[in-house]
């Protein structure tokens, strides 16, 4: 006999894992997506719900260092792991480098997808210091756009590369 089992009779479950830098602990509903917990527990408010399914990137936050969307990752997936959000890019108040070319483009039109798609530029720049722009422009296909030119957007991430490189005093950034 298969009988569904009434939701307020499923037992939470307790997970930790590491957000922006901080170990947190937190009680879960095994249904709920690393999207609910990140926005509704902990009030991180920058990734957004858009479809749902997994297909605008609204949503995308960095597990272990992938994009991934937070709407298909089920919150007991964190268990363990680390996870970084957009407000985790800041410090001390103070944008960095991603952030700061995104606003020196103009990419930042009504910001419903900003965050996802600093998110998804920082784990590509996090796994390659120097992307072509074929693979700046692939890292950044999950993510949909409605306002901006997404001209204006993969030139911020190579804006954003030169930064980087500049800031870490490279060489070959000098030439």
């Amino acid at each position: 006999m298969n009988q569904e089992i009434p939701q307020e009779e499923l037992a939470d479950l307790e997970i930790s894992f590491t957000l922006n830098g901080c170990q947190v602990h937190v009680s879960i509903k095994p249904w709920e997506t690393a999207l609910d917990i990140i926005r509704n527990k902990f009030q991180l408010t920058g990734a957004k719900e858009g479809c749902g399914i997994g297909e605008c990137g609204a949503c995308t936050i960095v597990m272990d260092g992938k994009a991934v969307n937070g709407c298909l990752i089920l919150a007991a997936q964190l268990d363990g792991r680390t996870i970084e959000t957009v407000e985790g890019l800041s410090s001390n108040g103070a944008m960095n480098y991603l952030q700061k070319a995104f606003l020196d483009k103009g990419v930042v039109q009504c910001g419903f997808c900003t965050p996802g798609m600093l998110m998804s530029a920082k784990a590509l720049l996090d796994e390659c210091d120097r992307p072509s722009k074929g693979r700046i422009t692939n890292a950044l296909s999950g993510n949909l756009c409605r306002c901006a030119g997404y001209v204006q957007i993969i030139d911020a991430v190579e804006e954003a590369v030169a930064i980087k490189l500049k800031d870490a005093g490279d060489p070959a950034e000098n030439r």
